[in-house]
């Protein structure tokens, strides 16, 4: 699987992109850019290329399959988005703009941050495509990705955190979700491809590994993989894997998190 990265298009192209013309709570991307014979908005581009995304995969979202969902001639649509890298900010940026920004109101800092992992998941889990796009250390700093970011931030207040910590933290939950949704989109991908769920696969195949795994050999192996497996219908469950590793990432966070909690209440 080839990874794409966001930000690799002309950095003030994007920017001018997703930050033209707004003012205060409008959709960025709602207004065409001046030209003559604008049939089409920039949002309306946008979201083509977005279904095209989560319909056929990221390899599907061609300059010219978006002209064809929106109308347009394959070179007119540069008229509205430079090129694909653009592109692809600006539909990252969307999917960022339009999550929901939940109120955080638990005074508990491990459940306002599971909320934030949930959403990215959910988000992750609907637009697949985005475990295969790779965040630059420049990213396009569009309303969306800001929104996000601000919204994320907010859920660590209270927590003591330092800035550099808070962001850090942030960034440390959001790459355990960034993987595991990966892995997710890897497991259902291969059960797709091969038309095999991965209880049938094991079933198929148990007889040549029983003859194959000597426990004699693979005495660890074998034990706590046939537990593992048993407790988990199979060799690998998405839904342990999230509960086990988010909460082991939240523990990782506790110590840090509730020394500057402490420190604070002298």
């Amino acid at each position: 699987m080839t990874r794409t990265s966001t930000g690799a298009g002309e950095p003030s192209r994007t920017l001018a992109l997703l930050w033209e013309d707004i003012p205060t709570g409008e959709t960025p991307t709602a207004r065409p850019r001046k030209g003559p014979g604008r049939s089409v908005t920039v949002t309306q581009v946008v979201d083509a290329a977005l279904s095209l995304a989560d319909e056929e995969g990221l390899a599907a979202v061609t300059m010219r399959a978006v002209a064809e969902r929106v109308g347009v001639s394959a070179m007119s649509v540069y008229t509205y988005v430079p090129g694909k890298a653009e592109l692809l900010d600006l539909m990252v940026d969307a999917l960022y703009r339009r999550m929901p920004r939940p109120a955080w109101r638990s005074r508990s800092w491990r459940r306002r941050l599971t909320t934030v992992a949930d959403g990215n998941r959910t988000l992750l889990a609907e637009h697949p495509w985005l475990t295969e796009v790779a965040a630059l250390s420049r990213p396009p700093l569009g309303p969306g990705v800001m929104g996000k970011y601000e919204h994320e931030l907010a859920a660590f207040d209270g927590t003591g955190l330092s800035d550099v910590d808070t962001d850090a933290a942030l960034t440390h939950l959001l790459g355990f979700v960034q993987a595991h949704a990966r892995a997710a989109h890897d497991a259902a991908r291969a059960t797709t491809d091969s038309a095999m769920s991965d209880a049938d696969w094991w079933a198929a195949n148990q007889p040549l590994l029983e003859r194959a795994l000597d426990p004699q050999t693979y005495p660890r192996a074998v034990r706590i993989g046939a537990a593992a497996g048993e407790a988990q219908g199979g060799a690998w469950s998405a839904e342990h894997a999230w509960e086990f590793g988010l909460a082991r990432t939240l523990d990782g966070l506790a110590p840090l998190i509730e020394d500057r909690t402490a420190k604070g209440r002298r």
